[in-house]
């Protein structure tokens, strides 16, 4: 069990981790696309460098990893990943399937236990897009996670946020953590961070594309009511972007669930996946 004083301390990493993939140049989008169908061994040496750098946070939330597919070998990322970095509580939303292709979609890996994990889908044209809506606790001091990756399209990133505005208006303790596909001074983060009354206390940390990042596509943001000590971008090119990570204090009202149970199916068959009710859109 966490010490009572540290228990309000969170260390949060948000990832894109291209399903294992390492891009070192915009060209190789186009001659190494081959690699997004077949399994190739760099994603299983990728997939151990990024386990190394889990191992440090709380929560982490990621995006484009495969829950099992023949492009990964079969190999579910999201569990591999929480085996290696010693998560106990692990949950994926498989978002855009393609056969045995492809599972793409998002992950929570946590130490803390959740008491609720909801899965949404968020609207677009092009189905696909999805968030995690992970709660930790009960009541009006219940802590809201959100896990998501946004449309590369403005027009359907706006109708997202509205549908995360939504969906978070009644929380009063929130961290909301992806990739965005927007800058930090995008009107689309402007209008996510006033509808959803959210803040990011470290803007302009390019974390895309790895090689040479001049974006930044990811972030986490929060609740005014949490403490943020330290947001920093982690320089390690297993994807086409790189983490981003945050330190943080909860009020002292909300409580996180630590233990450490080893089994992790067993951890897993304790948390209540509850049916998404998405809200009324506009």
């Amino acid at each position: 069990m966490a010490d009572p004083v540290e228990s309000q301390r969170v260390r949060l990493l948000s990832y894109n981790i291209q399903s294992g993939l390492t891009t070192l140049k915009y060209s190789q989008y186009l001659t190494r696309s081959w690699k997004h169908l077949v399994p190739v061994p760099s994603r299983m040496s990728n997939l151990d460098g990024i386990a190394q750098v889990l191992a440090d946070y709380d929560i982490v939330g990621l995006q484009e990893v495969d829950a099992g597919s023949l492009r990964s070998g079969f190999v579910n990322q999201v569990k591999y990943l929480a085996d290696s970095a010693g998560f106990d509580y692990v949950f994926d939303q498989s978002n855009r399937k393609i056969g045995m292709i492809s599972q793409h979609g998002n992950a929570l890996l946590s130490r803390a236990r959740p008491e609720a994990i909801t899965e949404h889908k968020l609207p677009g044209l092009i189905p696909g897009r999805g968030v995690l809506e992970v709660r930790f606790g009960a009541g009006p001091d219940a802590l809201h996670v959100l896990i998501l990756h946004m449309a590369l399209g403005r027009r359907a990133r706006l109708r997202q946020i509205g549908f995360l505005a939504e969906l978070v208006r009644d929380y009063r303790h929130v961290i909301l953590m992806g990739d965005l596909n927007c800058d930090s001074d995008s009107p689309e983060i402007a209008a996510l961070l006033e509808t959803a009354h959210l803040c990011e206390p470290e803007p302009g940390l390019y974390t895309f594309p790895s090689w040479r990042p001049d974006r930044q596509l990811d972030h986490i943001l929060v609740s005014p009511t949490i403490r943020v000590e330290q947001v920093e971008v982690l320089d390690c090119v297993f994807s086409d972007h790189l983490p981003i990570t945050m330190a943080a204090r909860l009020p002292e009202s909300v409580r996180l669930a630590w233990d450490s149970r080893p089994a992790l199916s067993s951890a897993l068959d304790s948390v209540a996946l509850v049916p998404a009710h998405p809200p009324a859109m506009p």
